[in-house]
């Protein structure tokens, strides 16, 4: 009756170090934020709906925390605008679309044949 159940963690795959400095250089700002506002990390994670092991995640800049509950602490500090420059200025991807660079063309959609279309196809043939 007894059964065990394995359960693997979520694994996810790495970043490169650049990355990984800026995502700790924003945790860093979100806890800074919170500081100066004078807001416990309860407080914080209390009106974020997560819990302070969350928060201290996203103060870590852990890659793992889904960017939603980012957005959620901003939004309790009041730095959701911040959120708006986000690839505002896509500077590879102007240069890309300046040099003519035209994606992939998909091909055409099938047509899908009704049931009624093969039936009629089928009595004009006999």
């Amino acid at each position: 009756m007894d059964k065990i159940l394995l359960v693997m963690g979520k694994t996810t795959p790495p970043l490169v170090p650049r990355v990984s400095r800026l995502l700790s250089g924003v945790g860093t700002r979100l806890k800074l934020a919170r500081l100066r506002r004078k807001y416990s990390a309860e407080t914080v994670a209390q009106r974020a709906g997560i819990t302070r092991r969350t928060l201290s995640k996203v103060e870590q800049g852990d890659h793992a925390v889904a960017l939603g509950v980012y957005a959620r602490v901003m939004q309790v500090l009041r730095l959701e605008d911040d959120l708006g420059l986000l690839a505002v200025d896509d500077e590879l991807g102007r240069k890309l679309q300046d040099a003519g660079i035209v994606s992939k063309l998909r091909a055409p959609k099938r047509t899908l044949t009704t049931k009624t279309q093969v039936e009629s196809e089928l009595t004009t043939r006999k």
